[in-house]
């Protein structure tokens, strides 16, 4: 019997397409589910940025049509930064931020009273900072120190000091045993908040 040595080939072209088709079905399956997912974190971080702007957090459903009410797109004439409105009046400035952190990248957004001046909360949508460590950036404990920090007007807009170190009206404590993710950190907020008081100046919309 003739031995047919284009058989086994044939079977690991089919076995290697029909698992191939698998993978790639379900990457396509989950991709908009994975955006989307994307798209809920970013939005909610944009209005936990802004305090008091609901009685209660709202849940899943409620964010995309709170975030279409409430938040208008990055415009010139507020430096790039989100806009949030109630009842018709400017409430805040809500500004992304995104860079490298230890491990990968840091994303969150700041938000900045109307007076352009004052930092009314932080919030984070992607980090995969260590857990327990780095990744405590995403805790209230942290969080919470930026509420009502004033930006400076020269240099560094804010400061992250060693935890127990003296702080002044526009720093904050670094997280303890995560030396690397708070000083990346740190880089990445001025950055951003530097490039947007210099657009508020081009735009002659800074106090």
């Amino acid at each position: 019997m003739r031995e047919k040595r284009w058989f086994p080939i044939l079977y690991m072209f089919v076995v290697t397409a029909f698992f191939s088709s698998i993978v790639i079905g379900v990457t396509s399956l989950t991709r908009r589910r994975v955006e989307a997912n994307a798209t809920l974190a970013f939005e909610r971080a944009v209005l936990e940025v802004v305090p008091d702007l609901f009685d209660a957090p709202p849940s899943n459903a409620e964010v995309h049509p709170r975030f279409v009410e409430l938040v208008a797109e990055p415009m010139a004439s507020s430096g790039g930064a989100y806009t949030v409105t109630k009842d018709g009046r400017l409430v805040a400035y809500a500004l992304p931020f995104l860079g490298q952190g230890f491990w990968a990248p840091i994303g969150g957004v700041i938000g900045i009273d109307a007076d352009a001046k004052t930092v009314t909360g932080i919030a984070f949508y992607e980090q995969n900072e260590t857990p327990g460590l780095g990744a405590e950036i995403t805790k209230a404990p942290f969080r919470s120190q930026f509420k009502r920090k004033v930006l400076t007007d020269q240099g560094a807009p804010l400061g992250m000091r060693r935890p127990g170190a003296e702080l002044d009206e526009s720093s904050v404590h670094a997280i303890t045993g995560a030396t690397q993710t708070s000083t990346r950190l740190e880089g990445i907020i001025n950055a951003a908040l530097t490039e947007w008081r210099s657009k508020m100046g081009e735009e002659g919309t800074r106090p």
